[in-house]
């Protein structure tokens, strides 16, 4: 059951649903950022292997946050890895900004480096040996690796990220994860993903290890990343519906690996078309 419940009446989005025909097609209308076509994905050999992916498409538009649902098994943090290139795909294709997502290839270099990843266990994510300023400070020092150090530089751009998710640099700049609430510890973790100012954020399930009050602030701390930069794609893998229909613009529902459907948020939580879509939703509302 979803700690916040859908309301009857659905968020309404923020971005209307891309038009797939020509003659409707705005000149306004938001860029491909991420893209995948026909993704298929197996675990295991020969007769164990199961099927976990089946010909999924999917694009993520500059500066939407698409959430990716479904229940346990159903495939969603697995095709987010495979869009981010942190795993391999049986069969299909990614591409960022138009260029294919290949191992060793310029894309897949080129989404790393405009990339920022958010985990579901936010200590887990954190090292316990470092502070909260190094682990914040750990992007851009691997980016600025060989060349001139820059200490006050980095520390300057770790206190606006601290300061962008709503903590005190002043206060938490020298604390260690032993020393932070979940909630705080993901928001250091967030800080984290964002002090390099990434095209794509990939937030898997980010809020399912932290308590109710907790997930309110994270969720005004998204809103706070979006409104900075409306640019930014945010891909949002989530089980709480309720969560769901707060930040995203739109919806996949992933089932046993299949697409099932996809749309805004105002059409996919106020009007689905799947019956497992309605069965989410019932179950997220009870």
């Amino acid at each position: 059951m979803s700690d916040f419940r859908i309301s009857q009446v659905a968020a309404s989005s923020s971005m209307t649903e891309p038009s797939t025909s020509g003659s409707e097609r705005k000149l306004d209308r938001p860029a491909v950022v991420l893209g995948a076509r026909s993704i298929c994905k197996s675990f295991g050999r020969r007769a164990a292997a199961h099927q976990v992916l089946f010909d999924v498409d999917v694009d993520v538009y500059e500066g939407e946050c698409l959430a990716v649902i479904g229940g346990s098994g159903s495939g969603k943090s697995t095709l987010t890895r495979i869009m981010l290139g942190l795993g391999n795909a049986d069969g299909g294709t990614v591409e960022y900004r138009g260029t294919p997502v290949l191992r060793g290839g310029s894309g897949l270099r080129r989404l790393r480096h405009d990339s920022g990843l958010i985990y579901q266990d936010p200590y887990g994510s954190l090292d316990p040996r470092w502070t909260v300023g190094d682990i914040v400070a750990e992007p851009l020092s691997l980016r600025r690796r060989g060349s001139r150090p820059d200490p006050a530089g980095i520390r300057e751009n770790v206190h606006a990220a601290l300061e962008r998710v709503g903590l005190d640099a002043g206060v938490f700049i020298d604390r260690y994860p032993m020393d932070l609430s979940g909630g705080q510890a993901q928001r250091v973790a967030i800080a984290r993903a964002i002090i390099t100012e990434p095209d794509v954020i990939l937030a898997d399930e980010p809020m399912s290890a932290i308590d109710v009050p907790a997930r309110l602030q994270i969720l005004e701390t998204f809103a706070a990343i979006r409104q900075a930069r409306p640019s930014t794609a945010l891909i949002m893998v989530s089980h709480d519906l309720g969560v769901v229909q707060h930040i995203a613009d739109r919806i996949l529902v992933l089932h046993d690996g299949h697409v099932v459907e996809v749309g805004s948020t105002a059409s996919i939580l106020g009007d689905p078309k799947s019956e497992y879509t309605v069965r989410l939703i019932e179950a997220a509302s009870l």
